[in-house]
């Protein structure tokens, strides 16, 4: 068995140096406590300090009632599972609890690494139809926490 000391080189061709994730968190039990505007808020101050301070740019986004749906790059360093982790908390604080015992998440998240600006292309015009889906507005256009943070692919 070889044992490699970088990645192989054909990986660089598939996967750019600064990958593109897609993430999606919910809540446990799949609480309806997130569509708010005080989670919203939080999101956005969050998204815009994380590329200030650290390189990570947050692109499009969906806040639904039970989960998120959002774009992450991050710089050749980034870890991912540590960024959410903060996330998590930072939301967390933004949503005003009824003194229940039960987490406001659940355990980890789901992530998909994105190949290309086709599949962010494909994958978001998927992900903005959800409000619509579930019935929460008619339009995609009429549905408040939904955005995009920083252009990651031009369209």
């Amino acid at each position: 068995m070889k044992n490699f000391a970088r990645t192989p080189p054909r990986l660089y061709w598939v996967f750019s140096r600064t990958p593109l994730f897609f993430v999606t968190c919910c809540t446990y039990r799949r609480r309806p406590i997130l569509a708010r505007g005080e989670v919203h808020a939080a999101l956005t101050d969050f998204a815009t300090r994380a590329h200030g301070d650290f390189g990570i740019a947050v692109g499009r986004y969906v806040i639904l009632p039970d989960h998120i749906h959002l774009f992450v790059a991050g710089p050749d360093d980034f870890n991912l599972g540590k960024w959410i982790g903060t996330l998590k908390r930072v939301l967390g604080r933004a949503i005003a609890m009824d003194r229940s015992q039960d987490p406001i998440w659940q355990r980890g998240f789901f992530d998909h690494l994105l190949r290309s600006d086709e599949s962010y292309a494909q994958k978001w015009d998927y992900v903005r139809e959800n409000p619509v889906r579930a019935q929460l507005v008619e339009k995609v256009e009429d549905w408040p926490y939904a955005g995009e943070f920083v252009t990651i692919y031009g369209d």
